[in-house]
């Protein structure tokens, strides 16, 4: 069924090329077709679900700013802790004008587009999968890697296991792991979806996702020596439902 949607006006400005995107730190998020959202664009009280502004969106182009406001900044996140973060401004931006362009094939039962957007991100990473295996091959043989280019692979591992050691060791436990496992790996433990979201991004049923992630988790153990650091992700989430 679809939404009840109360429409309200989205204030966006008309500008500069959309490809214009620079790092996290110092970007104007711009990655609409002829539109650049506003540093806060996102109304005070603006509650409506994402399915909501798709919907606008239909008639009304600009109001599709508000969901690249909403989430532009964790795709970003995500693809630069996939393939760093030059890639990330290029896949984040692209991301973004996928979604725009298909708005209106957009399923409106869905309140939360995340899934989504984070489905259309992974299969632009999928056009890089050398590149990321390289990536990763290539941390797992420098320890002494910089604390800007290391801390995505160590944030979920500090906790258990020496910082420069652990990075390396998973780098390389990633690299060895299929792409469809790495996939719904990653997408729960640095896109932080649940299992019906990422089967939802991967548009697999959840079963299907249930045993990848428990084959990606068993290749992690096996290389890490019995350490499973994303699992950190799937004890929080379990004691957060009871």
């Amino acid at each position: 069924m679809e939404p009840d949607c109360g429409h309200r006006p989205t204030t966006v400005d008309h500008a500069r090329d959309p490809k214009d995107i620079h790092a996290p730190e110092r970007r104007e998020v711009t990655a609409l077709p002829g539109l650049r959202a506003r540093p806060a664009p996102v109304p005070p009280g603006d509650d409506r679900s994402d399915a909501c502004v798709i919907e606008q969106s239909w008639d009304e182009p600009d109001a599709f700013a508000v969901l690249f406001d909403r989430y532009a900044d964790d795709i970003h996140r995500y693809a630069a802790r996939r393939l760093g973060t030059e890639a990330a401004d290029d896949l984040m931006a692209e991301t973004f004008v996928i979604a725009f362009q298909q708005r209106r094939r957009y399923d409106l039962s869905r309140p939360q587009a995340r899934p989504w957007l984070y489905g259309i991100v992974t299969n632009l990473v999928g056009r890089h999968r050398r590149s990321e295996a390289r990536r990763l091959r290539a941390l797992a043989r420098v320890a002494g890697v910089s604390p800007a280019e290391a801390e995505p692979l160590a944030d979920r591992v500090a906790a258990r296991v020496s910082a420069e050691r652990s990075r390396a060791q998973l780098a390389g436990a990633l690299a060895g792991l299929t792409a469809r496992h790495r996939d719904v790996l990653l997408l729960i433990a640095w896109g932080d979806l649940d299992y019906t979201e990422a089967a939802e991004a991967l548009g697999v049923p959840v079963g299907t996702v249930r045993s990848r992630l428990h084959r990606a988790r068993t290749g992690l153990r096996q290389a890490l020596g019995g350490s499973d650091p994303t699992a950190l992700h799937e004890e929080t989430e379990e004691t957060d439902r009871g």
